[in-house]
Parts: structure tokens; sequence; C-alpha cells
């Protein structure tokens, strides 16, 4: 994950989205989005992997994975931080670039307390989506 993550070793979202498919079917769903990165990160990395995550189940899927949600500026990174502050940490971090489809699947590399994909769904839901489900590649446990 931190090759993946941190050294834009991007050849692992292919990999990555095969073992998705492999474990997981096909949501009902009319598309996929992701988890946008906090954009000084994005441009630190080159890439955001939910991003490249998406695209990849996308292509698999054949559903469309375009960027619905835009991420704040100056959210602090989640890593090492306890449930109580990550979810303080991303509320209201999110907001929808545009009216998603009622049905889809939101797509991050990793779930760790799910504070992140709960706020970036809360968002959806509040642009008009009804249904959203999340799909990731890695689920953190502690």
């Amino acid at each position: 994950m931190a090759a993946w993550k941190e050294r834009g070793l991007r050849t692992i979202a292919a990999l990555a989205a095969e073992l998705v498919c492999e474990a997981v079917s096909r949501p009902p769903v009319y598309t996929l989005t992701f988890v946008p990165a906090d954009p000084d990160r994005r441009l630190r990395r080159g890439h955001n992997p939910a991003e490249t995550l998406a695209q990849e189940l996308g292509d698999r899927w054949e559903l469309p994975s375009p960027a619905l949600l835009q991420r704040a500026t100056g959210i602090r990174p989640q890593r090492g931080l306890p449930l109580d502050e990550r979810r303080r940490n991303v509320k209201s971090a999110f907001s929808a670039t545009e009216r998603p489809p009622t049905k889809l699947a939101l797509v991050d590399d990793v779930y760790t307390t799910g504070a992140t994909v709960s706020e970036a769904a809360t968002a959806l839901r509040r642009a008009g989506a009804r249904h959203v489900q999340v799909v990731t590649f890695a689920r953190a446990v502690r």
C-alpha cells in the first residue's frame, strides 16, 4: 500500500482492481466515483490511488467513473488519528461537483474507520444520491 500511495507505484491499481473483482461482484449501480485526494497530497504523489482504482474497476465493470466530489483544502491527514478525531477532521470536507446518479458506488483505496467514506457518502446523498455503496481495496485492521 505504501508503494502505491506514497511512492507512485501506479501499476498496483490494475492488480488491486483484479483482486477486488475476484472478491466483489459488480455492484448494481449506475456509476462509480471516488474519494478525492487532498490537493496538496495529490500534487506531491502525482496521483490519487482511489481515483486510479475507480478507473480500473470502471473498465472491468463497464461503468463510468467520473469525479463527483471535491475535497476542501487544509484537511489534516487521517493517518494516526483516533476515530473521534478522524470524524471531526473530515466533517464537511467533501461537496458534490454535480448532481450524482441515484445509485452509485464510492471507491476508496483503504477503509480504516469509515470516517472518510461516511462523510463523502453524506455529501453525495445531500446532492441527490439515494443509494451509495462503498468499494475499497484494503481494510485496515486495528
